[in-house]
């Protein structure tokens, strides 16, 4: 398993939001590309960005710094926020090596899949995010997790897998941003019942037991980013699930 450090931007500056809540921000003093590079010299090889200020206006709007971030580090980049339309995805597959539709691939399914047809499953990530209901079903939300849809996980991944679906970020969102610990038995059900799809987990990963609690049921990969940025997740523990440390 991978571990895959987050770097969430709004305003040009690296800040995490609890559970999607953008009233809800905590802005740290690093500048985005010198935290990617320290990540890079941490032996990070993929780096996740979402570009919040895009995800707020449905258009990307940190293009140019995302850009730099990948020049000053040579990572491979995992973007997402605000890629809606075509021209926007391309755009964005033009700097980074894989991007990371939400919404629309719960909204607007046809698109999505005529995507993957076109693009390659390798390029495009979907983010499927979710809350458990009352008998622990595993439910899509959409824009921003402000809304409640009536896709199940289930759904949504049985839709694509005919269109070759090979990337799935799973979070749990009530654990984003919150320190509280992964949902591994949410994601040992995924593992097992699509072994085909490489899942990444996110949400809620505080240190390294929660990493190798989620590397033994077989996830592909776990993206945090407030337990780097705060510390709980130290440089000597994450070097088991950095590739190139």
């Amino acid at each position: 398993m991978e571990l895959i450090p987050a770097i969430d931007i709004r305003d040009g500056r690296c800040v995490r939001l609890l559970r999607g809540d953008f009233e809800r921000e905590t802005s740290y003093d690093f500048d985005p590309v010198a935290l990617a590079v320290r990540y890079r010299d941490a032996g990070a090889r993929w780096l996740h960005v979402v570009d919040l200020d895009g995800a707020k206006r449905g258009e990307p709007q940190n293009l140019a710094l995302v850009e730099r971030m990948r020049d000053a580090t040579g990572l491979k980049i995992q973007l997402g926020g605000g890629l809606r339309t075509r021209a926007s995805l391309v755009r964005a597959l033009s700097i980074a090596e894989r991007a990371v539709i939400g919404s629309l691939a719960v909204t607007d399914p046809s698109t999505v899949g005529a995507w993957l047809d076109e693009l390659g499953a390798e390029r495009l990530t979907l983010a499927l995010d979710v809350r458990l209901g009352e008998d622990g079903t595993p439910t899509i939300a959409t824009h921003g997790w402000t809304k409640a849809s009536a896709v199940t996980l289930a759904e949504a991944v049985e839709r694509y897998l005919a269109r070759g679906l090979r990337h799935v970020l799973c979070t749990d969102i009530d654990r984003d941003g919150a320190l509280s610990g992964p949902n591994v038995a949410l994601y040992a059900d995924c593992v097992r019942r699509w072994p085909q799809i490489a899942f990444v987990a996110s949400g809620g990963v505080r240190d390294a037991r929660d990493l190798t609690a989620l590397a033994r049921v077989g996830v592909a990969g776990a993206v945090s980013g407030k337990a780097l940025l705060e510390g709980t997740l130290t440089p000597e523990e994450m070097k088991p699930f950095l590739p190139a440390a």
